[in-house]
Parts: C-alpha cells; structure tokens; sequence
C-alpha cells in the first residue's frame, strides 16, 4: 500500500526503513528512514474529516502567515509532493501528507511534571498568540459543530431515548449524573448567545502528545493541526485541564486513581497566561475553571452517547469500555467541582503574578 504512496515523493519503498508509530485514535502514522532523511507519513482518516482538503487549506495557511509575520517561529510544515501539493490522494488507499521528522524530539503521551504542563501550555499559548491576527475568512471548518455543547447535548438525550434497555440499566446512574449538570450546557449557550468570548484560531486537541519536547522537557513547536479552525479559547485550554491535571488516562478503570493536581493546573495557566494574557479579556479569563468544566463534561456524554449508541464511533476495547471512560471523566468533574472555588483563587493568584 504504501508503495503506491513514497513515489509521489519520489521515495523507493524498497530502500527505506518503515515503522508504524503513535497511539493516535483517527489518523495511521508512519516514521520512514530514507537515504538518511527521516519523515513522519500519515494518513487522514476521511470518515472523521469528510474533506481532507479543507485541513490542507488551513495548515498553508498558518504556515505562510508563520512564513511572512515569524519567520523565526519553529514550525513543522507539510512536504510538498512531486506534484507541489501538499496531501495527496491514492486511489483506494485515501489521504496521505508527509512531514519532516524533528531529530532530538520526543512526544508525551502523559503529562508526568508540571513543568511538562507550563512548557505545553506555553507552546499552545504562544501559537494561539502569533495567531492573533490572521484572518478566518479562509479557513475551513475541518469538522462542524465539533465542541458545539448544546448539539452534543441533544445527541445524548437522543441516544438515551434509542438505546437498549440493557445499556440504559447499565448507565443509568452515570445517565441521571450528567442530564444533572446540564447547567453546563446552560452556560455554554450563555457565552454563545451573548458573544462573551472571542472567535479565534483554535488548536482543538490541545492533549500533551501534541507538543513537541527537547530532551529536556522544553517545548519546540506544537503539532498535528488537523483540528484546527476558528473557535473559543475554552476548547483548548479545557482540554489541557482535562488531560494534564489527571495522573492517568480516560482509559482508567480505576476511580480511585483519577485526581485533580492543582500544581499541574497552575502550571498550564502560567504557561498559557504568559502567553496570552494580553489577548484574553477579563470575562474570558474568569472562564478559565469553567473551561475545564466544559471539555470534561463534554467528553463524557460522547462518551457516554457512544456507549448507548452501542459504540458506533470511538470503538470499544471490551464490552463496557466506553462506560468506563465516562465514569473516569465524570469522576474528573467531580474533582474539578469539589475545587472550583479554590481553582478560582489560582487564576486569580496568577493572574496577579503575571500582571506585577
């Protein structure tokens, strides 16, 4: 398969050394060894994003603005194939785009110190910054209504009253907990509703793995933009709430396991705040905790959707995984809204740092 792929970049498959790589959930990714050159090959998965294209379209653009107003600012860019283009299509084996491979990088797959957290937080910070200034006319939305809550919201209510009466017995109480702080989803369509906060470049999937590292835990440059596309601020800095501040993963069966790190969760305020605190207003950062409310609850009603829905989307390990994974994120919430005051005091704190 991938034969038919290298010789768009005019790369013999025959004389390259080829290793599967990455615990992505959508995308396939190889690292590739030729003639001493190094490359990182993926392929988009076309089911999640129905137009490969438009995640092309607004990767060229953040690379020629970066190109023009920074071009000191270390970017990864995607390799132009033979043909000049920057993905290409293979018949019946789909999209492929191939990038540069970083030598003396490492990825995380899990935040392990809150200095890993500032440097990440910081690297989100500074390219959301640099962003600050680009148009959105031209970009794309890579996937509608991708953190649209109030839409995920009534997807769930709808695969509640779809699904069998097995899962419903199953999830019944995770079910009753969730349709419980639908002040959530009440909020979100606040901020929407009265444009408190400010449309701009978004990362989307602001995980730690998607920051590159020096071997010494410094950041280099943020990765993997497929995701990105105008929209709030709340959908990258709570995801970093979500997926830092946690010791394990949303895999975690584990509940006694799952705890909210406040030190991790300072770290990502002064690595982001240091940043962006001059782009933020003052209502967006006093939407800093419910960020993290809005990305953990989110994340457990599609997982939950998902379960009821008789797993048709992020798939399922065992019979009952995805049942697990939103016990974990609801617990996470729990965590989170048990400190909410106290989190609140942070941003205040550091805010107050940042700003003497």
């Amino acid at each position: 398969m991938l034969e038919k792929v290298l010789v768009n970049y005019g790369i013999d498959k025959f004389q390259c050394d080829i290793s599967t790589i990455g615990n992505g959930l959508i995308n396939n990714t190889w690292l590739l060894i030729s003639k001493n050159q190094t490359y990182i090959l993926q392929r988009v998965n076309n089911d999640v994003f129905i137009h490969p294209e438009d995640i092309d379209n607004n990767i060229l653009l953040v690379t020629n603005y970066f190109k023009k107003n920074y071009p000191d600012y270390f970017f990864v860019s995607p390799i132009k194939a033979l043909n000049g283009k920057t993905m290409i299509f293979v018949e019946k084996e789909g999209y492929f785009r191939m990038f540069p491979y970083v030598k003396n990088s490492k990825t995380i797959l899990a935040t392990q110190s809150p200095k890993q957290s500032y440097e990440a937080a910081k690297a989100f910070g500074k390219f959301t910054k640099l962003l600050s200034n680009i148009s959105l006319k031209e970009f794309k939305i890579v996937i509608p209504d991708f953190h649209n809550l109030s839409l995920r919201f009534q997807q769930f209510k709808m695969a509640i009253k779809n699904a069998s009466s097995t899962r419903i017995d199953q999830a019944q109480t995770s079910i009753d907990y969730l349709l419980r702080q639908e002040i959530i989803v009440n909020e979100y369509e606040h901020i929407v509703q009265n444009n408190l906060l400010k449309y701009r470049i978004t990362h989307y999937d602001t995980k730690i793995s998607n920051v590159l590292f020096t071997q010494n835990d410094e950041n280099l440059c943020v990765i993997d933009l497929d995701t990105i596309m105008p929209g709030y601020f709340i959908s990258d800095v709570g995801d970093m709430i979500r997926t830092y501040v946690c010791p394990v993963t949303e895999e975690e069966p584990n509940i006694e396991k799952i705890i909210f790190r406040e030190d991790y969760f300072e770290e990502i305020l002064h690595g982001y705040l240091e940043q962006m605190k001059n782009d933020l207003t003052d209502t967006e950062i006093g939407y800093i905790v419910y960020s993290g409310k809005f990305m953990i609850y989110m994340q457990a009603i599609r997982f939950l959707t998902d379960y009821l829905n008789n797993d048709i989307y992020y798939g399922a390990k065992y019979e009952q995984n995805n049942l697990v994974r939103t016990n974990n994120q609801i617990a996470l919430l729990k965590k989170l809204i048990e400190k909410e005051s106290q989190l609140n005091q942070i941003v205040i704190n550091v805010c107050k740092k940042l700003n003497s």
